[in-house]
């Protein structure tokens, strides 16, 4: 009598359990077809973003100084000098450059916070853009290895002449990809530990040339630690006042 009623329990579990697994079978099949256009439209939203964020990066204003100077306003800001020491001027343009600008002989202006310029974007990247450059530099990366990985899984290898004849162009695609890949990659992380240290690529590179610099040996001035230079590099709107002067122990301009 157990044994029948063991054997009775188990065959009803069992018929319980086979419409689960027939519910569970038809499900999957059902979510990839949901996640394969899912996957197909945060694609395209990525591919959008990367556009608009090119478009901004390359049409806004970088950070230009204007020609007539500086304001009433940012003209206060500036303490009094010594008759002997003179403001610098551009040799270009001809504007009161104020600190961490330079002139980009090909947009012909002095620029705000001078980072470099893109061939990329055809413009600066200067204190107005530099943020959403480095935003269109993260999301460029996310859809080149997404793509990287689209390219990645059509192929399929075989070693003969026939299967390169029909993969040629998806093979080129690929290892462009992978090229572009790794300069994003590059670029992404030289601007994010630049960031880090609140320094710009021209003064990274020019270090040795820059005025405010060359005396300060490996010391940089405006670091202010690794969690404010992000905060006011992402988070802060307002534009630094450069227009003032900074003076090191000796008084003299920096």
């Amino acid at each position: 009598m157990v044994e029948d009623k063991m054997f009775r329990e188990r065959t009803a579990s069992r018929r319980d359990a086979q419409p689960r697994a027939r519910v569970l079978q038809s499900a999957v099949p059902a979510a990839r077809k949901l996640r394969e256009p899912l996957q197909a439209l945060g694609f395209a939203a990525l591919v959008l973003g990367s556009v608009l964020l090119h478009w901004a990066v390359s049409l806004m204003d970088p950070g230009f100084v204007p020609q007539a100077g500086v304001s009433e306003e940012q003209e206060a800001m500036i303490p009094p000098l010594p008759k002997t020491v003179q403001l610098r001027r551009c040799g270009y343009c001809m504007v009161k450059q104020p600190m961490r600008a330079r002139h980009c002989r090909v947009c012909q202006h002095c620029v705000r916070r001078f980072d470099h310029h893109c061939p990329w974007i055809e413009n600066c990247v200067g204190e107005k853009n530099h943020p959403l450059f480095v935003a269109y530099l993260a999301v460029q990366l996310v859809v080149l290895l997404w793509a990287v990985h689209i390219a990645w899984s059509g192929l399929y290898f075989e070693g003969s002449w026939k299967w390169l004849k029909h993969n040629i162009f998806l093979l080129l695609s690929f290892v462009l990809m992978v090229i572009f890949t790794v300069v994003a990659v590059l670029l992404l992380a030289s601007h994010l530990y630049l960031v880090s240290c609140n320094t710009t690529t021209w003064e990274f590179m020019s270090r040795h040339r820059i005025s405010y610099l060359r005396h300060c040996e490996t010391e940089n001035p405006f670091d202010q630690g690794l969690v404010r230079n992000l905060w006011r590099f992402f988070c802060t709107c307002h534009l630094v006042a450069w227009e003032k002067m900074y003076f090191q122990e000796d008084s003299d301009p920096v």
